[in-house]
């Protein structure tokens, strides 16, 4: 019982501390409790589970197992990454990993900056651009910490503060599975594809609409062969109007990337 109490005080401290001196923001989606240190232990815990998950299904793609897929790759992130206009650029780590699923079109990326794509989305796309739009999404979703906001929302904070006290390793294991399926509210959708075009814009490397390419590509094959990211990333046919609306703006849709890094990373893969 005196455990118990104890570690319930903690709980209650840590959470009126984050709602006070920490780093405490808030949208239309309610305050986040959450410091950045926070975010960053939360998603180290997140990913090693997801790394774990998928290893033992023999489905993660081990860096030093495919270091040519891994290089591409990672020179694509970079590129988006080194934009000028991440707030944790520095702060978080943003590492990679690739999920060996021809299948599933999807990615996503944990509080803190830890970022997953399927080989089903690599392989799904036309060129590096399209891919470099949806990486800038996935990251807006994690810079703009609209994923921690969405597990505090699911889960609430007490259970997401005891992951971090290393308790409840069921909901942890449920947290990070979970993650490839989050539905994000219509305002942290449009604010990661509002930002997915500011950050290619930045690269000035790729076309700044990359994104709407793959919405494009999505929603002309209608139903048969939907990716699994438009089941969290739904209505693509108004955000191809925005994200081009936004890029018209800042007039960089007509850059012509090359897509070594992209043939380079499917050929690996």
């Amino acid at each position: 019982m005196r455990n118990l109490l104890q570690k319930t005080g903690l709980l209650a401290g840590l959470a009126l501390t984050l709602g006070g001196a920490a780093s405490c923001s808030k949208d239309g989606d309610g305050v986040l409790l959450f410091s950045i240190e926070d975010d960053k232990a939360l998603g180290e815990k997140v990913a090693a589970q997801t790394d774990s998950t998928f290893r033992a299904k023999g489905q993660l793609v081990e860096p030093g197992s495919n270091p040519q897929a891994y290089a591409a790759l990672g020179r694509i992130v970079t590129r988006v990454l080194d934009n000028g206009k991440l707030q944790y650029r520095n702060e978080f780590p943003w590492d990679v990993k690739i999920i060996r699923d021809d299948a599933t079109q999807n990615a996503f990326a944990t509080p803190g900056g830890h970022i997953y794509v399927y080989s089903g989305l690599i392989k799904y796309l036309d060129n590096e651009t399209q891919l470099a739009g949806v990486l800038g999404h996935e990251i807006a979703h994690a810079d703009r910490r609209h994923t921690s906001r969405q597990l505090q929302n699911q889960y609430g904070i007490s259970v997401l503060l005891s992951l971090l006290l290393g308790e409840n390793q069921n909901t942890l294991v449920d947290v990070a599975s979970s993650l490839g399926q989050l539905k994000f509210s219509r305002d942290f959708e449009t604010d990661a594809d509002t930002y997915s075009v500011e950050y290619l814009n930045g690269t000035n490397y790729y076309a700044c609409d990359g994104a709407a390419g793959f919405f494009i590509k999505a929603q002309n094959e209608g139903q048969q062969g939907t990716p699994e990211f438009l089941s969290t990333h739904p209505d693509p046919g108004s955000r191809i109007q925005n994200i081009q609306a936004k890029a018209d703006q800042l007039n960089c849709r007509n850059r012509t990337a090359g897509s070594n890094d992209f043939t380079a990373l499917r050929n690996a893969l």
